[in-house]
């Protein structure tokens, strides 16, 4: 069983923000896998299906972004979900926007929702697909709670595609053929 796990904020103020990249690239795999995120349970949105043999849970916290760890914490522990099974996409301020980084695990890079996943699970092994929107600026909590320009806007479109593509590479082979091919 996976645990993909999508971070962003809830509500249609933050829809097509910055920090809500992890939301887009799960909306759009979910859409491609026929799988419904809409079931409220652990304090987050839920879908279930079955992707190349696999059974994938899709997770997307309404908890807001600096508390996606108690979201995650909660799923995990009902269903017994190992931490090598879990996916975290999310928004990185570190990559150039419209880039997509794969990484096995490690520190959260100062990415709030992520570090709260790692505290919450007490664990940095979490695999991660971090979606590059570009150093801020100005302010960083401005700039990551507002929309792209639409130049920026045509990059993470093509960066929503490739995390959602990743993630079915994953499903379909391996987190390491993935992040060979996508890095």
């Amino acid at each position: 069983m996976k645990l993909i796990v999508g971070l962003g904020n809830p509500g249609k103020k933050y829809e097509h923000t910055r920090h809500n990249m992890g939301f887009e690239v799960v909306d759009l795999f979910s859409e491609l896998a026929q799988i419904d995120v809409d079931k409220e349970s652990f304090k987050g949105l839920v879908g279930r299906g079955v992707v190349f043999d696999e059974d994938v849970y899709i997770l997307k916290p309404q908890t807001f972004m600096n508390l996606s760890g108690t979201s995650v914490r909660e799923i995990v522990n009902y269903f017994k979900i190992d931490i090598s099974d879990i996916i975290v996409v999310y928004d990185d301020m570190a990559l150039p926007v419209g880039s997509i980084r794969l990484r096995p695990g490690g520190s959260s890079g100062g990415h709030k929702g992520m570090q709260n996943i790692i505290d919450e699970l007490n664990n940095s092994d979490i695999k991660r697909i971090r979606i590059g929107i570009g150093e801020p600026t100005y302010d960083t909590i401005d700039y990551v709670l507002s929309k792209p320009s639409k130049e920026e806007r045509v990059l993470i479109d093509e960066a929503i595609t490739k995390g959602a593509d990743a993630l079915k590479d994953i499903l379909k082979s391996n987190f390491d053929k993935a992040m060979t091919k996508y890095n």
